[in-house]
Parts: C-alpha cells; sequence; structure tokens
C-alpha cells in the first residue's frame, strides 16, 4: 500500500490523472457543482498536503481517555491509515485498538490490519470442514487466506505465478499448488474429485486484468462460490457463471465497519447480537489465531 503511494506521488499530474481516472470524474463533478477556481485551489490544497505513511502497528499505550478496554501500559494492536502510522506516538480511535494476547509479539501483532481482510474473505466463503478452497495469488493477503482457510477445516490449492510464493504456501499448509496456467484446471477438478472448488478466493494483484476472476469461475464448482479480496478487474464471464450459477462475492477490508466514519472515528460500535464480526472484533479474533 505504502508503495502505491509513492508511485504516485511521484508521477506528474497527467500521469496521477491516467492512474485514477475515479478522481478524475470526482473533480470534474466539483468543477460543476463549486467552479473551476474553487476546485483547483482545493486540488492543488489536497496534492501538497504531506501524508503520513503506515495503517497498521503495535506498541504499548500511553493514556486510554474514553477507551474503557484498554489501560495506560497495555501492548495493543492498532489499525487505520492516517492513525495507526510509523511514528513514534499515534492517537488512534478506540474502535481500531485491541489488546494482544499473551504469547504474541509485538512484531506478530503488527500484522493485526493484514490479517482481518484475510479473515473476512474466508468469512465471505461460508468455509466449511472438509471444503476444497483454491486461492489465486499467493501474495501477503493471499497466503494469509489459505493458512485461515486451512485453521476453517478446509483443504487448500494455491494458484500463483510466482514459484517462491507457492514454496511458502505449501510450507504454510497449502495442500496442493500450481504455476502451470494450462494444467490448473485439470489439478483442481483432480483435487476436488471432479467437482471444482467449493470456494475461490481470489488475492490477487491485476489492476484491470478480470483474468483471475474468469479464472475463478472455471475452477469452482456447480453453485460454489468465488470471493474478491484482490485488486482485479471485476468482469464476470456471464455464460459461465450463469451455467453454473456462481455465488461472486465483494470482501471490504477488515470487515463490518469500515468505510463508516461513525464506527472507525467516532467510536459507535455495532451491537454484538446482530453483527458478531466487526473491523475491531475481526482484528481481536485474527490475533487470537496467531
Amino acid at each position: 500500500t505504502e508503495k502505491l503511494i509513492l508511485d504516485m506521488a511521484r508521477k506528474s499530474l497527467v500521469g496521477k490523472a491516467r492512474a485514477r481516472p475515479d478522481l478524475v470524474q470526482r473533480v470534474l463533478q466539483k468543477v460543476r457543482q463549486e467552479g473551476l477556481l474553487t476546485t483547483v485551489e482545493q486540488v492543488r490544497e489536497k496534492l501538497s498536503a504531506p501524508v503520513p505513511l503506515g495503517y497498521s502497528c503495535a506498541g504499548i499505550v500511553e493514556d486510554a481517555a474514553g477507551a474503557e478496554h484498554l489501560l495506560p501500559g497495555m501492548r495493543v494492536a492498532c489499525a487505520g491509515a492516517g492513525y495507526a502510522c510509523h511514528a513514534e506516538m499515534n492517537w488512534v480511535p478506540r474502535n481500531l485498538v485491541v489488546p494482544i494476547p499473551d504469547g504474541v509479539s509485538l512484531e506478530q501483532a503488527s500484522f493485526s490490519t493484514i490479517g482481518p481482510p484475510a479473515l473476512q474473505a474466508v468469512r465471505q466463503a461460508e468455509i466449511r470442514l472438509g471444503d476444497r478452497v483454491v486461492v489465486i495469488g499467493l501474495g501477503l493477503i493471499g497466503n494469509l487466506c489459505a493458512q485461515l482457510a486451512r485453521a476453517h477445516g478446509a483443504r487448500v490449492f494455491g494458484y500463483d505465478l510466482d514459484p517462491g510464493r507457492l514454496d511458502l504456501g505449501a510450507a504454510l499448509g497449502c495442500a496442493q499448488v500450481s504455476a502451470d496456467p494450462e494444467a490448473v484446471l485439470e489439478q483442481v477438478l483432480a483435487f476436488s474429485d471432479g467437482h471444482g472448488a467449493d470456494a475461490v478466493i481470489v488475492a490477487a494483484s491485476a489492476a484491470g486484468n478480470s483474468g483471475p476472476l474468469a479464472l475463478a469461475v472455471d475452477l469452482a464448482r456447480l453453485r460454489g462460490k468465488v470471493v474478491v479480496v484482490g485488486f482485479v478487474g471485476m468482469e464476470v464471464p456471464r455464460n459461465e457463471a450463469y451455467m453454473k450459477e456462481i455465488d461472486v462475492r465483494m470482501s471490504m477490508s477488515y470487515g463490518p465497519g469500515r468505510y463508516d466514519p461513525a464506527y472507525e472515528e467516532r467510536g459507535e460500535d455495532y451491537p454484538y447480537a446482530y453483527v458478531r464480526y466487526t473491523e475491531q472484533r475481526n482484528m481481536q479474533t485474527f490475533l487470537e489465531a496467531v
């Protein structure tokens, strides 16, 4: 994520526009609503403002005003861009902080923001004991997805074009791995007794490329699930998905509460009985699993 920010910062204004056409559309809409001069001034101010790097950290509580679940001196893990920064001191809203369980190091706990997106993807896949699960893309998030799926009782097939990532996936519990795009369909059919995968988690990073999603549809069984957690194109091959009645789902980052200012910034929690696993409770669950 930081590399994307740094790469974007180094681009020219034209380069930024080409990389983020969605933001260009927002700027044009603002021009129509507020006028050209006002919009130009706001854009210049935004582009010149420094951006703190980091969104995941772990450390020791200095003060915990307004957070009853925390005390000074406690070890905690924190999340949130603009909050859990690469800094000596951070101020973090209460719903983005969790205590670190005994036996978990600060270094391990700094994964508290990386683990929940993988956990949320596994929750969206509704994995059950004995399921056959394919993870496409065995980078940082993909390998965590594979480990969590295995912890849920699934047998996991990992697919990536990088041999090093496949070796890591195999070492971390994938029952089978492959880097062969020509043979992967046949391999997954054999892996799943001829049925196809119960769930396919797309954790690849291929901006604008819908190939990983099309492959996921091919690898899933009849009425299987495809869960997208990676940054890929979203053009679903309609006929193939229709004939299999594939359930395509998005996985929203850390889980319920993400992108909600009331939850993340103002500390308003969701009722436990109705939203069992919020962003914060996913952080806690992941660290307990660690």
